[in-house]
């Protein structure tokens, strides 16, 4: 007997026969004689519907109360789940995210979870029920709902799973597993068997839909073993788990790419100590991540630089720059968008020389120019144009010899609920 969690996004029960199949599965483990908890998002676009209605109603609506009505779908589909299961001769019990114990920091749309209290969830257990939990949200100490943002599902899913030490967390979503890269873009690319954490967090913060980084960093914390599976396949899924078995000659695990990318380029600044400390450090005090930076070369005492923001921040930050130029003086401000980071990710390439070059000589080719670069043990990253971004990954696919035989993709736009 094992103790499993198992989560499906909104894709996986968008319908009254997707919901009965999901019920199916479910029950299946319960005949095996397994103990399970399933974690569920809203239906297909209840969560999309939620906001334009409340757009309709009013355009800047207080936080809180959004966060009131958007939970309102992931409890409509765990009494509808519940009710299926049911309906097939098994026992379940239904719980929103404060009713299973899931306590969070005291922030609306994007909270955190701060503890988990799963006295009912083992109550429910031990009486022979199926427990199904509302993923995306929890309360605070003060009893207000809260929401967890992006990602909230799985990370629900991950944090349970940590609570009440189960053996796995199946992560139930429309592809059978996790790809060397967007098997959308790569006909062949490759199903994974294993992934490291350290793998998957960063593909998935590099732009994979599949798992969202949140979850991943969970399941590394507390070792958690994930396993990403398709909803509508019996196919043996991905493991992702502490150390994943390197397979003989692959050194790059998978390609991820992002194209919410904008650059932008201060030009003609005094190069002088504590320059980039009030640049950065205004922009991180107004809220904006940046990812990737690059100085050039200083001539006649002035230097250029430039550095990648989501594109939903460009505006802001070229705000922030413009209001403290009287503090750091420069010759213009610009930026640049339509472009899109490539990331080449794994755990082999910091023993193996030459994953660089292998890169830059496959973009070369294509006669595509590279506008920035970033690395990491494990992971190296380009900006370039955003319309050759496919002609560039799959070149990389075929340069590190991750191609299979064409294999049959199953599914369309990946959960991130």
């Amino acid at each position: 007997m094992s103790l499993i969690v198992m989560k499906f996004g909104g894709s996986s029960v968008g319908s009254t026969e997707r919901m009965q199949r999901v019920a199916r599965r479910i029950a299946d483990y319960k005949e095996a004689g397994h103990k399970v908890v399933v974690v569920v998002s809203a239906m297909g676009d209840t969560t999309d519907d939620l906001i334009d209605q409340s757009k309709l109603l009013n355009a800047n609506p207080p936080a809180r109360e959004m966060d009131m009505l958007l939970t309102v779908g992931e409890q409509i589909s765990v009494a509808l789940l519940s009710m299926a299961i049911d309906a097939i001769g098994h026992k379940a019990m239904s719980f929103t995210g404060w009713q299973a114990g899931i306590e969070t920091e005291a922030v609306h749309a994007k909270a955190r979870i701060t503890d988990i209290k799963p006295d009912r969830i083992f109550a429910a257990l031990d009486n022979g029920y199926t427990v199904i939990v509302a993923g995306f949200q929890g309360s605070t100490s003060e009893g207000d709902i809260t929401t967890l943002g992006r990602g909230g599902s799985d990370t629900t899913a991950v944090a349970l799973a940590a609570a009440i030490k189960a053996d796995v967390c199946e992560i139930y979503t429309d592809v059978d597993g996790i790809y060397s890269t967007d098997p959308r873009v790569v006909k062949c690319a490759r199903k994974l068997d294993e992934i490291s954490y350290d793998e998957m967090l960063e593909l998935a913060n590099l732009g994979a839909a599949v798992l969202h980084p949140r979850a991943v960093e969970y399941a590394k914390n507390y070792n958690v073993r994930l396993v990403v599976r398709s909803s509508f396949t019996q196919n043996e899924g991905t493991s992702v788990k502490e150390e994943a078995v390197m397979e003989q000659g692959m050194v790059v695990r998978g390609i991820a790419y992002d194209k919410n990318v904008a650059r932008i380029s201060i030009l003609g600044v005094e190069d002088i100590p504590g320059v980039l400390a009030k640049v950065f450090g205004a922009l991180a005090s107004n809220g904006i991540d940046v990812d990737i930076i690059v100085q050039s070369g200083t001539q006649d005492g002035k230097a250029d630089f430039a550095f990648t923001v989501s594109l939903n921040d460009k505006d802001k930050a070229i705000a922030v720059v413009e209001s403290i130029r009287n503090e750091v003086p420069y010759r213009e401000v610009n930026s640049e968008v339509d472009l899109v980071k490539v990331s080449i990710v794994g755990a082999g390439m910091v023993s193996n020389p030459g994953v660089a070059a292998k890169m830059f000589a496959a973009i070369y080719e294509l006669g595509i120019s590279i506008k920035l670069v970033s690395t990491s043990e494990i992971r190296l990253s380009v900006v370039i144009a955003a319309d050759t971004v496919h002609d560039v990954i799959r070149a990389l696919h075929t340069a590190y010899g991750l191609d299979t035989a064409e294999q049959v993709f199953v599914g369309g736009p990946q959960d991130r609920r």
